[in-house]
């Protein structure tokens, strides 16, 4: 599978790097790094990219800042050299160490994961993936049913599964990652989880004591219904993948139509992650 890299070079990052990777989320890139100080790195897949869609996006004048634009096709076996040229370990709350095959192991930290870097989101970089880290460190999983959707590499189902939750279900709809999914277990040592290519609407039959979901607005809010019905009386639903100004009113309204209520969330640089009571 081959990947398009965006580079957006920006007269001045803030808020704008925040405010177009929504933007580019929005249509269907699905990775995002830092370049330069001023650069934004996105990538989607090649089928899906579309040149006028995003041209239209970066050239609309509502927007108050200079950018310019170039793309460069990124063939799937160059993938693992862009990473390890870019790629560093985590550590979140001096708790959780998220780190690649070819970084040293920190035998001392409680919970080590081991992640391949590939064209997958979700390494823990990116302040939606750390939050939502964060409240999973927090939470008591062990003994619960957790289902992770927008998994990724599958580091939230491996965290929790290092935590005593089971079963758990982890679901993406991008083959790339589902396969970097099941890889990632491996290397970690779990063969007991369900990975699954798919969406909302291959979420098994049953319920969950906990769902853990980090995509996009948009996404959420549509899906929101499916995780309704999957939620156990009293579960606990974690959302990220969106803006604290722009998007949390209007999630926080789409899930009280189905009876979930807001209880608290995190912000990042305007990104938020929020926990809610089902």
């Amino acid at each position: 599978m081959n990947y398009i890299e965006v580079t957006v070079t920006f007269s001045q990052t803030e808020p704008w790097k925040e405010i177009f990777t929504t933007l580019l989320a929005d249509i269907g890139f699905e990775s995002f790094m830092d370049g330069t100080e001023n650069e934004l790195l996105a990538y989607i897949q090649e089928k899906q990219y579309d040149e006028d869609l995003l041209r239209e996006i970066l050239t609309n004048h509502a927007f108050k800042v200079e950018l310019s634009y170039k793309s460069a096709k990124i063939e799937s076996q160059d993938w693992n050299s862009v990473w390890e040229s870019n790629y560093a370990p985590v550590m979140i709350q001096d708790r959780c160490y998220i780190r690649a095959p070819f970084h040293e192991s920190r035998p001392d930290v409680e919970f080590e994961i081991v992640i391949e870097p590939k064209m997958s989101f979700g390494t823990a970089h990116h302040e939606t993936t750390s939050m939502m880290i964060e409240y999973l460190l927090e939470t008591d999983v062990k003994g619960k049913s957790l289902l992770d959707m927008g998994a990724g590499t599958g580091i939230l189902a491996i965290l929790a599964h290092k935590k005593g939750a089971f079963p758990i279900v982890a679901i993406d709809n991008d083959e790339w990652a589902y396969r970097n999914n099941v890889e990632n277990n491996a290397k970690n040592g779990i063969d007991d989880m369900t990975v699954i290519l798919g969406d909302a609407n291959d979420i098994p039959t049953g319920s969950f004591d906990i769902i853990f979901a980090n995509i996009n607005r948009n996404i959420l809010y549509n899906d929101i219904p499916s995780y309704a019905a999957v939620l156990k009386p009293g579960g606990l639903l974690f959302l990220s993948g969106f803006y604290v100004e722009q998007d949390l009113e209007i999630l926080q309204e789409r899930c009280l139509e189905f009876g979930i209520t807001y209880l608290d969330n995190k912000e990042k640089k305007r990104w938020a992650a929020v926990r809610f009571n089902g």
